[in-house]
């Protein structure tokens, strides 16, 4: 198992705790895939009724993807990139337990869309949400589908075009964070919330939970094969790399 990850258990309560705070819990290629396999092995543990995800440290949930393993992709090397992110969020739509997502910190990009796909979110004053890919030149194709998902299209177009990030209490109330307390509660409320998903009748959580990915799986396998030829396109056209580039640069001085 990945250094990126940890992995506890808290009664029939699993945890899945991203680990790279000094990166803000960015992830890569092989953190995802160490993720993924905690997922799968924890849907099919049936001593475990429900998961929680948060992140290491008290700045960040998740800052999305690592930039510096996006920055040397070509179109061919996106498209595969989609075809991963096709396979973790098949993998957290898939679920036959419930997951609650602790957000300790800010979850931006690809993190605010995995936050997303959680059944329950718990935050505190101190988060911030958001999809600000277009500030590093990546388009956005996944983002916008779930936030269309949730919030229609309206504030989709504004938060994907401005890539701005919206603070706790607008998260709030727009219904992204459903509990929202004090910094040093979050896990616990996350516990007490998974817990309490985890005494549910099994059988009516994993069917429930089957029809909500029913219900949005035409517009999830729309938005992969979008973002197969959306990123294709932007990644040869090489403004990602420039864009980085110029965020690398500033972050130096």
């Amino acid at each position: 198992m990945s250094e990126d990850i940890l992995l506890s258990q808290h009664g029939r309560v699993a945890v899945i705790t991203l680990n790279r705070p000094d990166k803000l819990n960015a992830w890569t290629t092989p953190m995802r895939n160490a993720i993924i396999e905690a997922l799968e092995r924890f849907d099919g543990d049936d001593d475990i009724a429900a998961i929680i995800m948060t992140g290491a440290g008290d700045r960040a949930f998740s800052a999305g993807q690592d930039l510096s393993e996006a920055h040397d992709f070509d179109g061919a090397r996106a498209v595969e990139w989609v075809k991963e992110w096709q396979r973790y969020y098949a993998v957290l739509r898939g679920l036959k337990k419930p997951l609650v997502m602790a957000l300790n910190g800010t979850a931006a990009g690809s993190a605010f869309q995995v936050a997303l796909l959680g059944d329950i979110r718990v935050g505190h004053p101190g988060v911030r949400m958001g999809q600000p890919e277009i500030n590093a030149g990546i388009a956005s194709t996944t983002g916008p589908w779930i936030m269309n998902t949730m919030l229609g299209m309206s504030r989709t177009i504004e938060l994907t075009l401005t890539g701005r990030l919206m603070d706790a209490e607008e998260c709030r109330q727009i219904g992204l964070i459903h509990h929202l307390v004090a910094q040093e509660k979050v896990f616990d409320k996350a516990l007490e919330i998974a817990t309490e998903l985890a005494a549910k009748p099994p059988v009516a959580m994993r069917l429930d939970k089957q029809r909500f990915r029913e219900m949005t799986e035409a517009g999830f396998q729309d938005c992969i094969e979008a973002g197969i030829r959306i990123q294709r396109e932007a990644y040869d056209s090489g403004e990602p790399a420039r864009m980085m580039e110029e965020f690398f640069r500033k972050r130096a001085k």
